[in-house]
């Protein structure tokens, strides 16, 4: 359901505030998570800047029949500092089959041993719930640049399956835990506080859809060691988004380079799939894999102390038309994407749990791997766009393929 309001401004303001208001229910699918259920609400307070917002407001409560439930609230505004977009996100995860593939993709993905009642075998999961809040904020400096600042607080709670009819110690978890892979003060999670800065230049000319300009970022994130357990890190990560119009609005051509590492001091594992971000266009956070960054392969396939990777698209709009008092258009996306680990992350722990050398481990490892497929996108009133996604990776051992169904473009 979707309400639009049109609402005068104060006496003393001659602006009209315009307000829409999207309440519908969650219903989605994730190849990774299976199918979503659940209530959401999106919140858009336009002024006089739409298709911009000087204020956002996302609720999210639901679960997916994998396990997972998840609850979820964002908060954005370029007006609640004057000068200075304000993000703020608070989230909690229970996931009772959190994916885990070992580290680096060497860990040869074999399908009967993935969620195999019959044997008892989830080889591939570990139990984790989290809670993840973040703070950002950007002012600006020059025309189309911003500085950035922010803090965030992760908390992870990690354990064996628990769920009946699997063996909790038939995981790949277990065993890296058993063979000091994973070390005993990180096994079961880890609380961390993370400080954040870096610069962003954008020319975007919308930010839910844009069909012009560049978006690009580099920030780090700092960790220092506040809980006293031996953790502290630095890490980078740098983003470059472009948006091409090869048929104005109609066509465009979008591409995303990103990479993300361990530039100084050592990150506990279950920190490491992180995919850190100015703006949750998804509320899973979790890579390389799944539907937030190389589509297609399995979630939480490629987990390095640095990785990078690449999605690029053709948005094509189909048609738009005016329905219930709001204005849509349905689109698709042709999309390639592709990713890699670009340093190891435990080598000398998986040397000997392979029972290979670092170097071979390093060859095997640094290779990418590549995915393709298609989406639909049905957009309402140019904000809150619905994303229908498949894609299907090239190497049989980075998965089947997957069908995304999550609202936002990618990037």
């Amino acid at each position: 359901m979707a309400i639009h309001w049109i609402i005068p401004a104060g006496a003393q303001d001659d602006r009209v505030a315009e307000w829409n208001i999207g309440i519908l229910p969650t219903i989605s699918y994730n190849s990774d998570l299976g199918f979503q259920y659940g209530a959401c609400a999106d919140i858009f307070h336009y002024g006089d800047l739409f298709p911009q917002y000087r204020q956002r407001l996302y609720v999210e409560a639901s679960r997916f029949t994998g396990g997972q439930s998840f609850f979820h609230g964002q908060f954005d505004s370029s007006h609640l500092i004057p000068g200075v977009r304000t993000t703020f996100s608070a989230s909690f995860q229970v996931d009772p089959l959190f994916r885990f593939f070992g580290f680096n993709g060497l860990e040869p993905y074999i399908r009967d041993l993935d969620h195999n009642k019959d044997t008892e075998t989830a080889r591939y999961d570990y139990k984790r719930s989290m809670v993840r809040v973040l703070a950002d904020f950007q002012g600006n400096v020059a025309p189309h640049v911003r500085w950035v600042a922010g803090l965030s607080y992760w908390k992870y709670d990690i354990s064996d399956i628990d769920i009946k009819g699997y063996n909790p110690e038939a995981t790949l978890y277990h065993e890296m835990v058993g063979a000091n892979v994973i070390a005993p003060d990180e096994a079961r999670g880890n609380s961390r506080i993370e400080l954040k800065a870096g610069a962003v230049y954008d020319t975007r000319n919308s930010e839910s859809a844009p069909s012009s300009g560049i978006w690009t970022e580099a920030y780090f994130n700092a960790s220092p060691d506040v809980f006293g357990d031996g953790y502290k890190y630095i890490r980078m990560a740098a983003h470059f988004r472009h948006y091409i119009p090869l048929w104005g609005e109609r066509l465009v051509g979008a591409y995303h380079l990103a990479w993300q590492g361990t530039v100084a001091g050592k990150a506990p594992f279950c920190t490491q799939q992180n995919i850190s971000t100015l703006f949750l266009r998804q509320t899973g956070t979790d890579g390389l894999g799944g539907s937030n960054t190389v589509r297609g392969l399995l979630a939480n396939r490629l987990v390095g102390d640095s990785y990078a990777w690449l999605n690029a698209e053709l948005r094509l709009r189909l048609f738009s038309f005016h329905l219930v008092g709001q204005d849509w258009y349905l689109a698709t996306n042709p999309l390639f994407d592709a990713g890699m680990v670009t340093s190891l992350y435990k080598g000398e722990e998986l040397a000997a749990f392979y029972g290979k050398s670092v170097k071979d481990l390093r060859l095997e490892a640094l290779k990418p791997h590549f995915s393709a497929g298609a989406g639909l996108k049905l957009a309402m009133n140019l904000n809150f766009i619905i994303s229908a996604e498949w894609a299907k990776p090239f190497r049989a051992d980075d998965g089947p393929g997957a069908i995304y169904v999550v609202l936002n473009y990618i990037f």
